[in-house]
């Protein structure tokens, strides 16, 4: 199971930095979201990935102390994905300004219209 979620979160990752490197706004849009999916994974596999465990546990007994998945990973990622949602919004709000503003998507400076 880890083995997969490294991959993936390499995947993502790589393919993430590929697209930033774009000379094209959507593209470069897609590859922040596509980077932060992979942070997002990360974050997510810190948490320690239980199979099958409770999320919480209120025995108060000590020795259940490690048999219950901790939920504070989670709501990382989920406070991540709200906050990359609002971010990609307002960089499509920010590339369509650009792009009737300018005539062209390029980000870096060429005059070459759509």
């Amino acid at each position: 199971m880890e083995l997969v979620l490294a991959m993936a979160i390499g995947v993502l990752a790589g393919s993430g930095i590929w697209l930033l490197l774009r000379p094209r706004t959507f593209q470069v849009i897609m590859g922040l979201s596509l980077i932060s999916y992979a942070v997002n994974l990360f974050i997510f596999g810190m948490g320690r990935i239980k199979l099958a465990a409770p999320p919480v546990i209120n025995t108060g007994l000590a020795a259940d102390a490690g048999q219950y998945a901790d939920p504070l990973p989670q709501a990382l990622v989920l406070t991540a994905i709200v906050i990359a949602f609002a971010t990609t919004a307002l960089f499509l709000v920010v590339l369509l300004a650009s792009r009737g503003l300018a005539g062209t998507d390029h980000v870096d400076g060429r005059e070459t219209p759509l």
